[in-house]
């Protein structure tokens, strides 16, 4: 079981503050076994293991535990020495109305909180009013390509490309790690991974009635990776296609698919009018191989693979992420974090003299001193053109 440092030292750094820890992201990317690698961490520290309360709410054993009331009573029953409690929730979006529950217990009694969940309804306003100001939040994305090259049964003649080439076409679902690098068994279970996905926390949880477009949209989405899209371009599209569907209907199912941390909707920044632009925008899959059972494995290996990548590790490294633009020029990524902004283009390959030129030029264009950075699979070393950093898009992922 590897552990995920980098999240675990979040949980540690949070303990015993008087915040809700929150710790979000997609169905099997990993937070059970975080919560399970904290209660570790509890037990060493010397925490009584029956002053820690671990609940699965996709286990059996809670299925009785229905509603806030149920859950309260349940650990103020708990409750019975003057220690503090440690309280582990797992999915506890399966609890009805279950932050009514976790705010009682923040005010009644003396107890540290851990939630988790599969969706953005965690984080949704009712939540944010109530719980205001005391919710310390950890997003969990499935694993890095460092963490997959730790965690991956690779066989012992395999280089670093072909490993980043299963990590390309596989993605970073922490399960697939077990699987004994059977290509038939991953993509099966990648596969069910969507199915349950979008049956649990898109299909069940929204009431979908229309799941046929639902399948379609997620296949059209795969198909645009990387190009600039909005609802009423996917609508008309739909209509082309036989679907009678509004714009407002397309909203509102991408919104469904971002709440269920399956789709990532990345906005459109105008450099020159330092504005976010309210139409249009990119969208990526949360992970490649979630990404390639969809839109086809045999098409993993392609420019819209390698941008999808680098977003959801610029994620990982905390950034803030937009699509940018300068007059009619479009700048894949915008980085930002506090102190730092970095702007990306993402390129298969610059060996051909036009696309080098059309790479550039985005950033050449750009007046500022912040740091200017093309990716691409080309061996490059330590390279610069006209001033941008070239970076070999593996020995990126390697680095921090």
């Amino acid at each position: 079981m590897l552990k995920r440092e980098k999240y675990l030292n979040q949980l540690i750094a949070g303990k015993d503050l008087n915040l809700i820890k929150v710790i979000t992201g997609v169905r099997r990317s990993g937070k059970s076994t975080l919560l399970l690698q904290y209660k570790d961490y509890l037990m060493k520290e010397k925490v009584a293991e029956k002053d820690i309360i671990y609940m699965n709410f996709e286990s059996a054993e809670w299925y009785d535990i229905k509603n806030y009331k149920d859950l309260y009573n349940f650990i103020k029953q708990k409750n019975t020495n003057k220690k503090r409690k440690y309280i582990l929730l797992d999915e506890v979006q399966n609890v009805e109305s279950w932050e009514k529950a976790v705010n009682s217990m923040l005010v009644d009694l003396d107890v540290d909180i851990y939630i988790t969940g599969s969706n953005a309804y965690l984080l949704s306003s009712e939540l944010t009013t109530l719980l205001a100001g005391r919710v310390l939040t950890i997003k969990i994305f499935p694993f890095s390509f460092k963490e997959f090259l730790n965690a991956y049964p690779f066989r012992e003649e395999e280089n670093k490309f072909d490993k980043f080439d299963k990590y390309l076409k596989f993605g970073g679902m922490p399960m697939i790690c077990n699987m004994n690098d059977n290509e038939e068994l991953i993509m099966n279970y990648i596969n069910d991974l969507k199915e349950v996905v979008l049956k649990k926390d898109v299909i069940n949880r929204n009431n979908i009635k229309d799941v046929i477009f639902l399948d379609n949209l997620i296949k059209y989405m795969a198909s645009v990776i990387g190009n600039l899209t909005t609802p009423h371009a996917i609508a008309e599209f739909m209509k082309k296609n036989g679907s009678a569907i509004t714009n407002e209907t397309v909203d509102s199912y991408l919104k469904m698919l971002e709440n269920a941390y399956f789709l990532y909707r990345v906005p459109r920044y105008e450099l020159k009018g330092k504005q976010l632009l309210k139409t249009q925008g990119k969208y990526y899959f949360v992970d490649n191989g979630l990404k390639n059972i969809i839109d086809g494995i045999s098409s993993y290996d392609s420019g819209s693979s390698y941008e999808n990548l680098i977003y959801m590790e610029l994620l990982r490294r905390g950034y803030e992420v937009y699509v940018g633009q300068y007059n009619t020029l479009e700048i894949d990524f915008i980085a930002i974090k506090p102190d730092e902004k970095i702007y990306y283009q993402v390129a298969r390959s610059i060996m051909d003299e036009n696309v080098e030129e059309r790479e550039k030029r985005s950033l050449l264009a750009i007046n500022d001193n912040c740091k200017k950075v093309i990716l691409t699979m080309d061996n490059v070393s330590k390279k610069q053109l006209d001033g941008i950093d070239v970076v070999n898009i593996i020995d990126f992922l390697l680095q921090l």
